[in-house]
């Protein structure tokens, strides 16, 4: 059994935080991983530009950062941590036409996959996780996690 832990840091909690978990189990479902503990932190440009300056060298806000732990403790495992900015979340759902809720959707889904030990060398859709990415989100469609409209 997975267990998903959400926080939020600079934000308030959302009142979707039971959906946004939901949809992190049936992700983990899909790549077939099990007795996980993931922790998801929601934050705001401030903070996600912080950490990244802090621990990759790069003084710009982003949407989505994981931090892979990669620990077994009494049959858990621990992959780590994914922090996903709501500001620049809702940045790209509008430069992509797309609902808040897909790119939410597409965020998680991505910094499960790096946790799992993929990785991408560009954005181009033909990379193999990029592609497994776009698998699970088309897989998932039916899912939602915030509003119908895609709103947080």
């Amino acid at each position: 059994m997975n267990r998903i832990e959400v926080n939020a840091e600079e934000v308030p909690l959302p009142e979707w935080e039971g959906a946004l978990k939901n949809f992190t189990l049936k992700v983990l479902d899909e790549i077939r991983r099990d007795d996980w503990d993931l922790s998801v932190l929601l934050c705001n440009d401030p903070c996600i530009q912080s950490l990244n300056k802090q621990f990759r060298h790069k003084d710009e806000a982003t949407d989505v950062l994981s931090f892979p732990l990669g620990e077994t403790i009494k049959d858990r495992y621990l992959p780590g941590d994914i922090v996903i900015s709501l500001d620049t979340l809702a940045e790209n759902s509008r430069y992509f036409n797309i609902s808040q809720d897909e790119e939410l959707r597409r965020l998680l889904i991505h910094g499960i996959l790096h946790l799992d030990g993929m990785d991408h060398e560009t954005n181009n859709e033909t990379e193999p996780m990029l592609r497994l990415q776009e698998k699970i989100l088309t897989d998932l469609a039916g899912e939602r996690i915030c509003s119908p409209k895609g709103g947080l």
